[in-house]
């Protein structure tokens, strides 16, 4: 079952119901200031007043879930027959990412949220409150890694846009101390800049050595074969509503969120899946595609004359999985 990039419909509800009464101007202010802190290099420290942390959301959970979203259904669609029961989110700031994971898998039952903002933590459990799925979550504060090491394993484990506050030293520790909670899988993302790339390049190249399977996007556990300044990284368009476009400074009605993730299970996917790198170039006479497979990066280039192969590939989208190669 393919999620949505929008937000559930119980999430939206909650986040209209704080809208009430609300200074955009104010919300605009506080979201521009702990923006302009993350993109410096900042942390959610900045983020200390109940103000600060619905700004915060408001600005980014939409994107930030769209991302999730389309991470999730690269999974699934790669691993159908994943259901995992319980739900272990590191860093989950307002809990974005769970809220993804309940959409994505109706077979989750329970759901831990760990993250050292105790600001954020207290607005996602006021979200969740009124939902049919995450009302029951247990939100544990203080430092992810420290508390990993007290909590129990989780079939699933996830952690979204939070490596990059770490140190490299501390990105190895957290990366080593997720892959031990995760029962099943384990699914990063992170903004899709060649920083962010770097990241993941180095949390996977660390699990593959560990003995994880990459299920997505890659359909190898070799080395990227992408060559700088070339790197990999995924967009997903979303909706902006009004209130979002008002406290984003934005007019236009829509987002585009660049991101870049990774995907790692204990057992190998039943099959792999080439994955288009780049918007395909949609001509007259064919369809050109970058793709990275099993043998490495490939160009694909479906003929306009084979009808039943260029149909197929205009539907191909970039960061799309492709079953059968043209």
């Amino acid at each position: 079952m393919m999620i949505s990039p929008t937000l559930p419909a119980e999430l939206k509800a909650a986040l209209d119901g704080k809208l009430q009464g609300l200074s955009r101007s104010d919300a605009a202010r506080r979201s521009q200031r702990i923006s302009t802190t993350y993109r410096a290099g900042g942390t959610s420290g900045t983020i200390k007043s109940d103000a600060d942390a619905l700004a915060y959301a408001l600005a980014r959970m939409p994107a930030t879930y769209a991302a999730v979203a389309a991470s999730l259904n690269a999974l699934t669609e790669i691993a159908p027959d994943l259901a995992p029961e319980t739900l272990l989110d590191v860093g989950a700031g307002p809990g974005t990412a769970s809220w993804a994971a309940a959409e994505a898998f109706p077979s989750l039952q329970d759901f831990t949220l760990l993250d050292a903002n105790v600001t954020l933590s207290r607005l996602a459990l006021e979200l969740a409150h009124g939902s049919s799925r995450l009302a029951e979550c247990r939100y544990l504060p203080g430092d992810a890694g420290g508390n990993l090491a007290e909590v129990s394993q989780a079939d699933f484990v996830i952690a979204s846009y939070i490596i990059g506050e770490l140190s490299e030293a501390d990105q190895r520790k957290l990366t080593e101390a997720m892959w031990a909670k995760a029962r099943h899988a384990l699914v990063v993302i992170e903004p899709g800049t060649p920083a962010g790339y770097a990241r993941i390049l180095a949390l996977r190249q660390q699990l593959i050595a560990a003995g994880a399977f990459v299920t997505a996007p890659c359909p190898h556990e070799r080395p990227c074969p992408l060559i700088a300044p070339d790197w990999c990284h995924f967009s997903q368009r979303l909706p902006r509503s009004q209130a979002h476009r008002q406290i984003k400074g934005a007019e236009v009605p829509f987002e585009d969120e660049r991101f870049i993730y990774v995907a790692l299970t204990r057992t190998p996917p039943a099959s792999r899946a080439a994955r288009v790198l780049a918007p395909p170039d949609i001509g007259k006479a064919e369809i050109a595609a970058k793709l990275c497979t099993e043998a490495g990066v490939a160009p694909a280039k479906v003929p306009r004359r084979d009808k039943a192969a260029y149909a197929e590939a205009r539907r191909w989208r970039w960061g799309d999985a492709v079953m059968s190669e043209s």
